[in-house]
Formats: structure tokens, sequence, C-alpha cells
């Protein structure tokens, strides 16, 4: 079955907005490759970090011309860091932190990228295939902060199986129990994803392992009252729950266990209740389905920042650079 990976769904929305992406580790050969590449498409500006030694040494390496338009920006002496210094030390005030601590923070590339984007030099950044994900996602929080309408930063994963449709699963990354009150945020974060990143009409199944009340449990009660705060809050919402798996993708077993429901063997967002499930979830999903998984993708920031795996390739740089530009593009 062929799908649609955010490359080709920003190929196809041909918009005219070039947003400025802004990649944290860029001497690092697969962010230069996956990076150019992105550039080649004529559909954002890219800015790599690093030394410009470093860099064009690295593409002599890789035997490649690293595209005239790409600029480079070495942390360590930017004409930035004046504005930056005075930014960090607003930010952090409240943790008493030192001139010269902040004179050092700012240059470091997670920190400096996610300032640009704060200070509106960059629409987005993507790091991540050398950081951890903690890092990335620290940097985020920290500098570019929580958009005012979320309740929680969340992550989800693009997953492309092999034999069945594109889906959104979420929280597969960072929220490890949540509240009724943030699986809600996640679930309402979760759509909009599906809408910006697969271009599809969401429908949400809100997994547990009881179905419609076929098991009592504080867990399951959980999940239902999540559901219904998402009702409450964005009626609009395709969603239902508490549904098991099977239940949310068979339409033969859904009309067994949930006949009638509005998104049950039909759901294309997957709401985990916790992150043991979400990580399992996708993870299984990866090895035993043969299916493409882009993430972690960033949910509920003021402006995007995106984290990459460290075993990524030079493609899937370029799949999360076009993530990054629809969710610039959306923000707008």
């Amino acid at each position: 079955m062929k799908h649609k990976l955010p490359l080709e769904i920003l190929e196809e929305l041909a918009t005219n907005q070039k947003p400025t992406i802004v990649m944290s580790e860029g001497s690092e050969p697969r962010i230069i490759i996956g990076a150019a590449a992105a550039f080649d498409t004529g559909m954002c500006h890219i800015v790599l970090l690093g030394n410009e030694i470093i860099i064009k040494t690295e593409c002599k390496k890789l035997g490649m011309e690293l595209p005239s338009g790409v600029k480079i920006i070495d942390p360590e002496k930017s004409d930035l860091l004046v504005e930056f210094e005075k930014e960090y030390l607003n930010l952090r005030k409240k943790k008493g932190i030192s001139v010269k601590e902040a004179q050092r923070k700012i240059k470091e590339p997670l920190n400096f990228a996610a300032l640009m984007v704060r200070l509106g030099h960059a629409a987005g950044t993507v790091g991540g295939a050398v950081q951890t994900t903690s890092n990335v996602v620290r940097a985020a929080i920290q500098i570019i902060g929580k958009s005012d309408d979320a309740k929680i930063i969340s992550s989800c994963f693009l997953m492309y199986p092999k034999s069945n449709y594109p889906m959104v699963y979420s929280d597969c990354g960072l929220v490890i129990d949540p509240t009724e009150d943030e699986l809600a945020s996640i679930a309402i974060m979760a759509a909009d994803s599906c809408k910006n990143l697969l271009q599809a009409e969401p429908r949400l199944a809100m997994l547990s392992f009881s179905t419609k009340g076929s098991a009592s449990h504080s867990k399951v009660s959980k999940v239902v009252a999540a559901t219904k705060i998402v009702k409450r809050k964005n009626p609009e919402i395709q969603i239902d729950g508490e549904l098991q798996f099977d239940t949310a993708i068979s339409p033969e077993i859904a009309k067994s266990k949930a006949d009638g429901s509005p998104t049950a063997g039909k759901a294309n967002v997957m709401i985990f209740p916790n992150l043991d499930a979400g990580n399992i979830g996708y993870k299984i999903t990866q090895r035993l389905a043969g299916a493409e998984a882009i993430g972690p993708i960033l949910q509920g920031l003021a402006k995007p920042a995106n984290d990459l795996s460290r075993g990524c390739s030079s493609a899937d740089v370029t799949q999360m650079i076009a993530v990054t530009i629809l969710q610039a593009n959306h923000s707008q």
C-alpha cells in the first residue's frame, strides 16, 4: 500500500511559504545530506549550526557540494549572541543564572537553535541525531516554551504500516503517566497532528485493556474520563473510548464489541493510556508490522522543534524537516 510521507504531502500542498529550519547538529553527515535534500526541494531555507571549516570538510568527505543557499552559523562567534544573551538571562532569571553561565549556555547548539526559533530567526528546529531526546526536549521546553492552548507538551509518531492506512500514535515518547486532563490534551493535539501532518480527518481511539466496560479498573476510568473531556472541549472531534486496539482497528471486531461507534474499526489516531503502552506499541508496530515510523514529533510547543532518533538515516532527517515545515506553515 502506497502512503504519502510528509515530504510528498508538503510538495502537493505547493505553498509559497519557505520557512527557515535550523539544524542544531550541522556537522553531522546525516544532517548535512538530509538538510541539503530538503533545501533542494525549494520548500525551505536551511541553517546549519557549527564550525564552517568542519562542515565543509565533512561535505568533502561525503563527496558533495553544499548548496550555496544553505547558511552556516557558528554559535561561538555569531552576531546574534548579544541578543540571545539578553533573552536567555530574562528567561532563566528565576533560576538565578549568572551572565557568564548564560554566555556559555547560549553557545550550546540546541539552545542556540531554540533561541533562533523563539526570536523569529527561524521557524523551526530539528536535532537529536547525536543528542539525546531529553536534551532536545529540555532546550525546546525551556526556551521555546509551551503554546497557550496546550496543557502539556507531548509527542506523537506517524506510523505507516505496509498493509494499512497511515496513523498517528500518541504519546509514545514523553509523558510517562498522564492524568485524565493531560490524556485529553494529548488526544486533542494528536488530532491536530493528524489533520496537519497526514492531511486526514482524525478518528480517535482512546486505548485501554477494556472495551466499553468489559473491565472495571481505575486505569480504565481514566481513559473514559479523558474521552469525555475531549468530547466536551472539542465536540467536532470523532472519538471513542475506552477501546482495545483490535476493536479500534478491525471493522469485524468493532461490529461485535463496539457496534455504532464513530471510530471503532477505522481509527487512525491511537491514544495510549501511558508511556509504557505507547512506546511498546509503536515499536511492536514498527518491528512486526514493518511500519515506517517518523518521530518523535513534539506537540504543544509555541513554535516547532523536533527530535530525531539517534539511529536516523539522512532520509529520516529530510522527512522530519518536512514535518517541521508543515507545523511551521500550519501555525502561521
